[in-house]
């Protein structure tokens, strides 16, 4: 018998995969957590920001975009840059602690002890320091999803010396003890009127009852007196028009005395599903009652969008106005909104649901690289 001694040589296929597996683990071993992070969050990357930044506002509109949760940025024609309630956290991330805090607002607010499973269920469409600028940061309450470090810490680094940071007295205390100087802070009270460039921040009442019982003691038969320190609305009155934003409010009928002391175009208000024992988010009538009673031209629910448990759909608001609308002679109707999404007053007034741009507006600049026409 015979054997060939020459040099053995390992199959072309086998040394193309070998070496393929050689790249792949050499990457893989570069990847780590934080490297997962950084590439993936925030999940809009700057796309946002910049978007904000180049948008161009017309004269005789302003233009306002969903940042979640009630996070909103307005745009006025004059380049007047106004955050509200901007918040970059998130909610539960563990199973580990089974109850919540006990002076916790829903604890105090249900009597129930069990964490509830409040995750956070929309994206972070806004990298807060990528912010390049903004006249006024602005904050309803100190609930944790309506006032934010990271943002503030970016706003101190990136932008003007002189941007104010506003809102009620215990926000203010929260922004000190995140270390904003207390010379940017501006502590304000419903009645207040306070002027940024060519806008008007007008000042009234919150009607946020979670938030007037927020305490960290037994308060139990004791009447709270401090609403005004701890939350407040806000109307801003740009040239082109205005916005109430609710923040954390619940319904009330003392928005008809707002909707009579002021011209009020486009209304936000806190909407969701309350679970069972908790009166947290307005409901669909609610909303339809707030509108109406504000008198404004549109109402654009905010908040569903933030909490697993309080998920709602905002379907349910149109379904309900086209039910009402005719027999009440509404004057105003809903928009349904999207996070992330921009909406311009008055251009977009008549329009009931935003929709993401869908792109592909350049199609066929180029013939297309296809084997033939039949294909497409």
């Amino acid at each position: 018998m015979h054997y060939h001694m020459g040099v053995q040589r390992k199959p072309r296929l086998k040394q193309e995969n070998e070496t393929r597996s050689e790249e792949h683990m050499s990457k893989v071993d570069e990847i780590t957590r934080e490297s997962w992070i950084l590439g993936a969050f925030p999940e809009w990357g700057t796309w946002l920001n910049e978007e904000i930044d180049q948008e161009v506002v017309e004269k005789g509109t302003f233009a306002m975009w969903w940042i979640g949760c009630t996070g909103l940025w307005i745009k006025t024609e004059n380049d007047t840059n106004i955050s509200i309630d901007l918040w970059f956290g998130n909610g539960k991330r563990t199973k580990k602690t089974k109850e919540m805090a006990p002076f916790h607002q829903m604890r105090n607010m249900t009597g129930g002890r069990m964490t509830q499973p409040n995750l956070r269920a929309a994206p972070i469409v806004y990298d807060p320091f990528a912010v390049t600028k903004v006249d006024a940061v602005l904050s309803t309450h100190y609930h944790n999803d309506h006032i934010d470090p990271f943002y503030a810490a970016a706003v101190l680094k990136n932008c003007e010396g002189d941007v104010p940071f506003i809102g009620p007295a215990k926000s203010v205390e929260k922004w000190l003890s995140y270390g904003v100087p207390k010379e940017r802070c501006v502590t304000v009270k419903p009645g207040d009127v306070i002027k940024v460039k060519d806008t008007e921040i007008i000042v009234v009442d919150s009607f946020d009852r979670t938030c007037l019982v927020t305490n960290d003691v037994d308060v139990k038969g004791v009447c709270p007196n401090d609403m005004d320190e701890k939350a407040v609305n806000y109307i801003i009155k740009t040239p082109a028009g205005s916005v109430y934003h609710s923040g954390d409010s619940h319904y009330s009928t003392y928005y008809a005395k707002h909707g009579k002391d002021y011209d009020i175009d486009v209304a936000l208000g806190s909407y969701g599903e309350n679970p069972v024992g908790n009166q947290d988010k307005m409901t669909s009538v609610d909303i339809l009652r707030m509108a109406e009673a504000l008198k404004c031209k549109v109402v654009i629910p905010f908040h569903y969008d933030v909490w697993t448990n309080f998920k709602a759909d905002p379907q349910e608001i149109m379904m309900l106005y086209n039910y009402k609308k005719d027999v009440l002679q509404y004057q105003f109707h809903p928009f349904i909104w999207d996070v992330g999404g921009k909406y311009v007053w008055p251009t977009d007034k008549d329009k009931f649901q935003f929709h993401y741009r869908r792109g592909f507006e350049d199609c066929f600049t180029d013939e297309p690289n296809v084997p033939f026409r039949s294909i497409l």
